[in-house]
């Protein structure tokens, strides 16, 4: 039986683990689902925020829904990224390396450090958005009258270790703040289960209580990222190579599939980022180095989503078309001549590689004209 609510798997391997096809296959084909049921559930929260009478209340979970939202477009990005790379399956050592380095590499790219910045990883994105939605849920009441009490208070105490976990790794010199917010959480949490096992109702106080925690936990996860970027840029930036070379090659993949399929297709330049050299030591020549590093990816975004668009063209015209044909198909009396020709042209032209996207659009706006004119008759 399915949970009630999309949950993230687990990721197989670390960054830039050969891992079985299989592993890969399996988790890729989850995080797929995953991603389209939060999608989904995203949209039921985003729609009752919206519906909040109180302002105050509106403005409180109006940043969680906006992180949510963020944090699923990050994720879906960077997994458009692994199936490009996935390519059906045709993958050798090489690429399942590139797709762990894209899993548990960062999807904060370079020259977006700060407060919106996304030092995350896949799976660590993903743990936020089910924590940050599990919290949301609870906060607008969508879970029902009669929410499931112990599972909330079990899937607290989880957070709540987690939490531990990374205070943690934060030096002694600096932990002040995180231990007492961890040290308040635990309280206010074994407070909340003592009074619970007393029968008592203890309803209102989970919501900011999970708020809280949902909170506390992204903010330690991002300075943990942060502790890294400050502890060693020289690591970091050759992280940062290897990762812009798996999305570089990604999207080259992406590239020749827009090119193979779809006429006309972009001719932008994918850039290799192997042509910048080794990362240099010199903490000078490593911040000019790093300013090259944010012009390729740069590129990198306008190349993905330039071939990306070409490809969800072809994609929304072919539904169109069937929508089209449909409708057609349904109308009363024989069909026209002319059109069966212009639906038959189409059928043909989605048949064909590359397709040409101008003919296609000429002919799906020419059939949608004589179906809107059939709509208007009386």
């Amino acid at each position: 039986m399915s949970p009630a609510h999309a949950t993230a798997p687990a990721a197989p391997g670390s960054i830039g683990a050969d891992v079985p096809d299989t592993e890969l296959l399996a988790y890729l084909d989850a995080m797929l689902r995953w991603k389209d049921r939060r999608r989904s559930e995203l949209a039921a929260l985003d729609e009752a925020a919206l519906a909040v009478a109180d302002a105050h209340e509106r403005a409180a979970v109006t940043p969680d829904v906006t992180l949510s939202m963020t944090l699923w477009q990050a994720v879906a990005d960077r997994l458009a990224l692994i199936q490009a790379t996935w390519d059906s399956g045709r993958v050798g050592e090489r690429e399942r390396r590139r797709i762990t380095t894209l899993v548990w590499g960062s999807l904060e790219q370079p020259g977006t450090r700060g407060a919106q910045s996304l030092a995350v990883s896949l799976p660590e994105a993903c743990r936020l958005s089910d924590s940050l939605a599990s919290s949301l849920r609870s906060r607008l009441r969508l879970d029902g009258a009669d929410p499931d009490l112990p599972g909330r208070l079990r899937a607290l105490r989880q957070q709540v270790e987690r939490i531990a976990d990374q205070v943690a790794l934060i030096p002694d010199a600096r932990s002040g703040s995180a231990a007492g917010a961890h040290r308040e959480l635990d309280q206010r949490l074994t407070d909340i289960t003592d009074r619970a096992a007393r029968g008592a109702d203890v309803g209102g106080l989970l919501g900011p209580l999970e708020s809280q925690a949902a909170t506390v936990e992204r903010d330690l996860i991002v300075a943990a990222s942060a502790r890294a970027h400050a502890k060693a840029d020289h690591a970091q930036a050759t992280r940062e190579v290897a990762e812009l070379s798996a999305r570089g090659e990604a999207v080259r993949a992406l590239a020749h599939r827009a090119r193979a399929t779809v006429t006309p297709a972009p001719r932008l330049g994918v850039p290799d980022v192997a042509a910048l050299g080794p990362v240099p030591g010199d903490p000078a020549e490593l911040t000019a180095y790093r300013e090259r590093l944010e012009r390729v990816e740069r590129a990198l975004t306008v190349a993905q989503g330039e071939y990306a668009a070409a490809l969800a063209r072809l994609e929304d015209l072919t539904e169109r078309a069937a929508r089209v044909r449909l409708q057609l198909s349904q109308a009363s009396g024989e069909p026209e001549p002319a059109i069966e020709a212009l639906a038959d042209q189409t059928d043909a032209l989605l048949a064909t590689r590359p397709t040409d996207l101008t003919r296609l659009q000429a002919l799906v706006q020419a059939q949608e004209s004589f179906a809107t004119a059939m709509g208007g008759r009386p």
